[in-house]
C-alpha cells in the first residue's frame, strides 16, 4: 500500500507538533500527515520536567548572559549563531505557547515564576510545576485539532526513509498489525526524539530508541558529534526502566547531593557544588561510587520548606512515595542515567539535513546549539524555535514545488517471522544496553575505551544477521536501530 502527501511528519514530541501547527497556520491547504509509534501523548517531550529557559524580561536575564552559559556548559563546541538565534528568538517562541494555552507558573504578584537549574548564571527557567513537558504536550495537542488539514496516524512505526539521488521522499512503515506500507511526500520531517534505551539506565522511554537517527544514516544523510551524549545526575535508583528522572530544578531549590557519610562531595570537584553542569555533576557521582565501591549517592532535601517543596514538586513527591521514598524524612537515592542525545543529524538553521526534501528537529538532530553537553532546559527551546525556521522554509518550498514528488525506486518488501524470536532479542538487547553503560562509565572515569570499538562491531553484526530474516517485526527494527546508534555513539567517541 502506498499514500502520498505534501508533508510527512515522524514523530509528535514538542518538535513534530509545533511544526505542523506552525506549518498549517502558514498553509491551510496543504495536507500534512503526522505520524507517531505510539500514542499521540507518547514522547520524550512528555516527561521533561523542569521547563524552557528564555529571557522573558531584562530584569532577571540577559541574551548575553543565557548565550553565555549556554556556551559554557557546551564546552566550546556550540555554534556562536545558532546560540544566539536560538536565545534571540525563544521570547517570542515562547509567548506563542502561552497563546497556545501552555500555562507557565506565576507569583502571586503575577510574575514569572522562574526556576534556577545547573549552568545557568540566574533563574530563567518558565515551568508549570515539576511538569512542564506533560503540560506542553496538550496544549499543542489541542491547538493541532483546529487544522483540519493534520492528518495524525498512532501506532505507526517508520523502518526506512525513501531516498533516491540524494532525496528523501518519504518513509515505509509498518502499521500495528506489522503490515508494511509506504507514505511519499514532497517533505519528511525527523522528530523521533533520542536514543537512551541504548543505555541500560536511562530516563527517555521505551519508545527512544534513535529509529530516525538510525534511518537518516542508513539513507546517507550526514551524522555528527554522537560521543556527545548528555547522561542526568539525579536519577531515581530503581530497578524500573526507564528511570525516573528527579529535575535539575529540585537542586536548583537547594537540595543537596551527599555521600553515605553525609559530605556535600561535589564541591570537592567543582566550585558550583549541585548547580554545576549535568556532565561535571555525573563524572563527580560516578568517581564517588567507585570510590565507595556504592552503587549511587544521596539527594537531600531535609532542610528544605515543605510546603514550598508541595507547591513546586508534586510529581516528585508522589513518584518518590510510589517508590517507598518519603522525601521530607530521608534522602533519596540518586545515580547518572542516559538522558539526552547532543549529537545527530547534521542539519542547518532551518533544520535542513545534508538530503534534500529531508528536515529534522528536537533530540534526533543536532543543531549546534548543545555542543559537547547541553544546558538544563534548552532542548524544549531548540525544538520549538527550529519548527518555526523550519516551517518558514519549507512553506517556501512548497510553493515552489507544489506537485507530490515520485518515488520511482522500490519500497522493499518485508517478510514474515518464520520463527518467534523474542528471547533471542531481548538477550541482544540486554547486552548492548549493559556494553553501553559500561562504555559511558568507562569515558567518565578515564578509563580505557578501545576494546569497546570491537565489543560494537561483534554485537551489531549479531543483531543484523538477525533483522534479515525478521524484517516484519518492530522490536527487530528498534533493536537493529540501537545498534546503530551505538555504534556510532562508540566509533564518533573512540576517533573523533
Amino acid at each position: 500500500m502506498m499514500m502520498q502527501t505534501d508533508v510527512l511528519i515522524i514523530g509528535s514530541g514538542i518538535a513534530g507538533l509545533a511544526f505542523a501547527i506552525k506549518l498549517a497556520e502558514r498553509k491551510p491547504k496543504t495536507d500534512i500527515v503526522l505520524v507517531t509509534k505510539a500514542d499521540r501523548f507518547e514522547s520524550n517531550t512528555k516527561y521533561a520536567q523542569g521547563g524552557i529557559a528564555a529571557v522573558m524580561d531584562n530584569i532577571h536575564s540577559s541574551f548575553e548572559s543565557h548565550i553565555s552559559d549556554t556556551l559554557k556548559a557546551g564546552k566550546g563546541f556550540s555554534n556562536i549563531q545558532t546560540v544566539r538565534m536560538v536565545v534571540e528568538k525563544a521570547p517570542k517562541r515562547l509567548q506563542e505557547l502561552i497563546a497556545w494555552g501552555t500555562p507557565f507558573d506565576k507569583t502571586s504578584d503575577g510574575k514569572w515564576d522562574y526556576g534556577l537549574e545547573g549552568g545557568h548564571s540566574v533563574a530563567r527557567i518558565l515551568h508549570h510545576k515539576d511538569q512542564t513537558g506533560l503540560a506542553l504536550e496538550k496544549a499543542l495537542l489541542q491547538q493541532l485539532s483546529r487544522f483540519k488539514n493534520i492528518q495524525f496516524q498512532t501506532e505507526v512505526f517508520a523502518t526506512d526513509l525513501l531516498v533516491q539521488n540524494k532525496r528523501c521522499y518519504g518513509a515505509q512503515f509498518l502499521d500495528k498489525n506489522e503490515q508494511s506500507f509506504s507514505i511519499q511526500s514532497n517533505i519528511t520531517y525527523l522528530a523521533t526524539g533520542g536514543s537512551g534505551q541504548v543505555f541500560s539506565k536511562t530516563t527517555n522511554p521505551l519508545i527512544a530508541t534513535g529509529d530516525g537517527l538510525a534511518m537518516a544514516s542508513r539513507a546517507g544523510a550526514v551524522v555528527e558529534h554522537m560521543a556527545f551524549y548528555q547522561f542526568h545526575p539525579t536519577a531515581l535508583v530503581t530497578s524500573k526502566n526507564p528511570v525516573f528522572l528527579i529535575t535539575e530544578a529540585l537542586r536548583g531549590f537547594g537540595a543537596y547531593l551527599i555521600n553515605h557519610k553525609g559530605e556535600r562531595f561535589v564541591f570537592k570537584h567543582h566550585p558550583e557544588g549541585e548547580l554545576a553542569t549535568r556532565d561535571i555533576l555525573s563524572e563527580a557521582i560516578f568517581k564517588e561510587m567507585q570510590k565507595t565501591g556504592h552503587d549511587h549517592v544521596w539527594l537531600d532535601c531535609r532542610h528544605l520548606d515543605r510546603e514550598a517543596l508541595r507547591s513546586h514538586f508534586p510529581n516528585i513527591i508522589l513518584q518518590c512515595k510510589k517508590h517507598g521514598f518519603n522525601l521530607f524524612n530521608e534522602p533519596i537515592p540518586v545515580a547518572p542515567a542516559a538522558h539526552y542525545q547532543c549529537g545527530g543529524i547534521k542539519v542547518n538553521r532551518e533544520g535542513k539535513t545534508t538530503l534534500h526534501g529531508l528536515y529534522a528537529n528536537g533530540e534526533c538532530a543536532s543543531t549546534g546549539l548543545h555542543g559537547a553537553n547541553r544546558l538544563a532546559s534548552n532542548s524544549l527551546l531548540e525544538a520549538v524555535v527550529f519548527a518555526h525556521e523550519a516551517a518558514l522554509s519549507v512553506a517556501s518550498e512548497l510553493k515552489q514545488n507544489k506537485t507530490t514528488a515520485g518515488f520511482s525506486g522500490r519500497t522493499g518488501s518485508v517478510s514474515k517471522n518464520p520463527v518467534t524470536t523474542t528471547v533471542k532479542t531481548a538477550h541482544l538487547k540486554k547486552a548492548l544496553q549493559e556494553l553501553m553503560y559500561r562504555f559511558y562509565l568507562n569515558k567518565s572515569l578515564e578509563m580505557p575505551l578501545k576494546p569497546f570499538g570491537a565489543e560494537i562491531d561483534s554485537l551489531f553484526s549479531e543483531i543484523k544477521k538477525l533483522s534479515v530474516y525478521h524484517k516484519s517485526s518492530q522490536s527487530i527494527w528498534e533493536l537493529q536501530n540501537m545498534a546503530e546508534t551505538a555504534r556510532l555513539i562508540i566509533n564518533d567517541t573512540l576517533y573523533e
